[in-house]
């Protein structure tokens, strides 16, 4: 093997603003191989006394990921498919903290780094518990775009708590969501495909309720704007500072399951640049700035688009028009 040098550009949140860095990291390369880089957005939430349901967003840049392993610790206890960013870990002690990590594995063999480690704590068992959530009721969905639709449902009832709710499609489980939550973000889907989808409810006690009723989407057909995923509450403002001018920029992220670690600015019509949160992306209000130039009276337009947890892109926020010393 040979010993390879990679940067990388991230988004460093600072006091005043945020600065643009760049970093690199020796990584050992197969022959014909490149390792692919960490997954970002990792999360881990208790899907019951002895389980926890791991995500995480594709694993950036142009690598052809293989598969994914999952990390208990310096244990791995999963293999996953390279088109699939969640995992259930079962067989878990009820009231415990538990440390995972995820790797990605390109097709020539290379694996990639960890990513930042996630902790979850599975909750209590309690008495011995064998009746299951009630049904949950009123599921609707609304498709968002060619790739996504959103699920809601009222809440499960249970004698203790409801602890997670497993999001079905086909009978298949490919979502779950915490106890505390009525709605699920669905993204990755096929453009023009009808699906169905149907939610249960899950205790501490591992006991899951009966299916929902089923509800049928169809997702819109070709590429369209995703408007449904799109940051919001996007503002953007000329400001002048030591003579020069730059653009400040905030916006809400989309609401989509997981974290959104990447965002592409359009500054009239063009991609200006991609910003990557190198720490713990906001989940309120995210904001950035960017040198423009010492000239007055030039009028820009900007919007902001998300990467989606699954590796694709969501759809551009509404566009600004700033000028310089207007």
């Amino acid at each position: 093997m040979r010993r390879v040098f990679v940067s990388a550009l991230v988004l460093v949140p600072t006091l005043s603003g945020s600065l643009l860095l760049t970093v690199g990291c020796a990584v050992e390369e197969r022959p014909g191989g490149r390792p692919p880089p960490a997954p970002p957005g990792v999360t881990a939430d208790a899907g019951s006394a002895t389980s926890v349901h791991v995500m995480w967003n594709r694993a950036p840049g142009d690598s052809e990921i293989a598969a994914y392993e999952v990390y208990r610790g310096r244990t791995k206890v999963k293999d996953v498919p390279g088109d699939e960013h969640m995992v259930d870990i079962t067989r878990l002690r009820p009231s415990t903290t538990y440390v995972f990590t995820v790797r990605a594995r390109g097709t020539s063999g290379d694996l990639g780094p960890p990513s930042a480690e996630v902790r979850a704590t599975t909750p209590a068992a309690g008495p011995a518990d064998r009746r299951p959530p009630s049904r949950p009721e009123r599921l609707d969905g609304k498709v968002l775009g060619s790739g996504t639709v959103r699920l809601s449902w009222e809440p499960s009832r249970d004698d203790r708590d409801v602890e997670s709710y497993d999001i079905l499609q086909g009978g298949s489980k490919i979502h779950g969501v915490g106890g505390e939550r009525t709605s699920a973000v669905v993204t990755g889907l096929r453009p023009g495909t009808r699906y169905s989808f149907t939610v249960r409810a899950r205790d501490a006690a591992d006991n899951v309720s009966p299916a929902s009723a089923e509800v049928r989407l169809s997702t819109r057909p070709g590429a369209d704007d995703g408007r449904g995923t799109a940051p919001t509450g996007f503002r953007a403002e000329a400001r002048r500072h030591d003579g020069a001018y730059s653009v400040e920029l905030s916006w809400l992220p989309p609401l989509v399951d997981g974290v959104v670690t990447e965002y592409e600015i359009e500054l009239d019509g063009r991609p200006a640049t991609t910003l990557v949160w190198g720490g713990a992306p906001p989940r309120g209000r995210a904001s950035y700035d960017f040198y423009v130039g010492r000239e007055a009276g030039v009028t820009y337009r900007v919007r902001i688009r998300a990467k989606l947890p699954d590796g694709t892109w969501g759809g551009f926020s509404v566009e600004r028009t700033v000028t310089t010393g207007g």
